[in-house]
């Protein structure tokens, strides 16, 4: 009856070790299954915010690119046309266009990074200069009937030159800051 015992006692035992063992093992694997869906969780969602973010600097990019396109030609409009924009003194359309394109350099500001914003800063700069330019030449004396353009031919093609260069170095780092080299 001992023997019988001791039997029943041995194997209710290593029942219960196997079962402790089986459950080890089972919990083991089920933290190893949750740690590997964290960090699986964990990266899709920083992609998904990397995605997000540059799908938002992107529209940022491309609305301060729109706004200097329509500055531009505003500017363009004040160096061939004489006497564009001169009823109202101080503020005019081209004055408007250079505010958003102010406005949206606010929006580069905030997109970044600090390389792109520095580019913006570069055009927008272009932009305000040439259009202080252009008020200072139109109030020196001459022809008003003579377009800006052909009474200060060189500096026209430089501000062109300027332009055209702030602009392209603009495009080169927003393409670096989207992942976009080519």
């Amino acid at each position: 009856m001992q023997d019988t015992v001791a039997v029943a006692l041995i194997t209710s035992l290593s029942t219960l070790a196997a079962a402790a063992l089986t459950g080890l093992v089972g919990a083991l694997s089920t933290r190893r299954q949750l740690a590997h869906q964290l960090t699986v969780a964990r990266q899709e969602s920083a992609e998904r915010w990397a995605t997000r973010r540059d799908e938002l600097r992107r529209d940022a990019y491309v609305g301060f690119l729109s706004a200097c396109d329509a500055a531009y030609r505003r500017l363009d409009r004040r160096w061939v046309e004489p006497g564009v924009d001169t009823a109202t003194p101080g503020y005019d359309e081209t004055y408007a266009a250079l505010r958003a394109v102010d406005e949206a350099y606010n929006l580069v500001l905030l997109e970044g990074p600090a390389d792109v914003a520095a580019a913006g800063r570069s055009v927008l700069a272009s932009v305000t200069t040439e259009y202080a330019e252009q008020r200072r030449l139109a109030d020196e004396p001459g022809d008003a009937a003579v377009p800006l353009r052909d009474r200060h031919r060189e500096r026209w093609l430089a501000a062109i030159e300027v332009r055209t260069n702030r602009r392209v170095s603009f495009v080169d780092v927003v393409r670096q800051a989207l992942g976009r080299d080519g």
